[in-house]
């Protein structure tokens, strides 16, 4: 038999890091590469996605 390895269980402020700021609207917004074309509207877009909670967000150029 292994041995048995106890896990330790995350704090709240572990599990909840980073999330208040962008319940408050303030999002690390990092470009996305991939997506850089709209297909239904024939533009260009510029694709951001916050790094802490995985939002979103578009901007046609």
């Amino acid at each position: 038999m292994g041995d048995i390895v106890q896990f330790k269980r995350p704090t709240v402020a572990q599990r909840h890091k980073g999330n208040t700021l962008c319940r408050s609207g303030f999002h690390k917004w990092e470009i996305l590469k991939e997506k850089q074309f709209d297909v239904k509207q024939g533009k260009l877009i510029t694709a951001y996605q916050c790094t802490r909670c995985a939002k979103i967000k578009t901007k046609a150029l």
